[in-house]
């Protein structure tokens, strides 16, 4: 019975670890003083050219909006910085080949059913570019950008991978935030 569903475990892993895992990147102006930053507000110019709902729009910034409140700053009409969101997405297919060698002796699941098993798994990664922009000079002082698998199978799964993608990234800002 077991022997049955071992051929499935390559799958089972990839699903696994690709739902799981946000790629994050940052870059940020060296000369600028993050310290000075205390309020912000949402760039609605730069938000309404991503590529999105306005729900899943709604979303992301809720949970921007959460993140940036934790972190000790305010909301304000006169903020400080202003942020702006941007995203892309792609489908990506991963094809995992079973075929491989036994470790020493004994049983060895990769071989088990045959070899030269091919695993295709289709699925949309997407990218989501967060912004942070100098509100008075109005340049971008720092930028962090999450990419993933992204599984929007129902609301509830929506929400949460939006709110990971968000804390993945924003746990980079700002900068020199993650050596305290």
């Amino acid at each position: 019975m077991i022997m049955k569903y071992v051929k499935f475990l390559p799958f089972l892993v990839f699903l696994i670890t690709s739902c799981s895992s946000v790629r994050v990147a940052t870059d940020y102006d060296t000369k600028a003083n993050f310290n000075q930053y205390q309020t912000f507000a949402f760039y609605k110019p730069g938000i309404d050219k991503a590529p999105i709902s306005d729900l899943d729009k709604k979303r992301i910034m809720r949970a921007i909006e959460a993140e940036l409140l934790a972190k000790g700053m305010q909301k304000s009409s006169t903020p400080d910085v202003l942020v702006s969101l941007f995203t892309k997405s792609r489908e990506r297919i991963n094809v995992n080949d079973n075929w491989g060698w036994g470790f020493g002796w004994g049983w060895n699941p990769w071989m088990w059913g045959g070899a030269g098993r091919l695993n295709v798994n289709q699925y949309t990664e997407g990218t989501l570019f967060i912004d942070i922009i100098d509100a008075s000079k109005k340049e971008l002082i720092w930028q962090g950008i999450g990419s993933g698998a992204l599984a929007f199978r129902n609301i509830e799964k929506r929400e949460a991978r939006i709110k990971e993608f968000v804390k993945e990234i924003l746990e980079k800002y700002p900068p020199g935030s993650d050596k305290k």
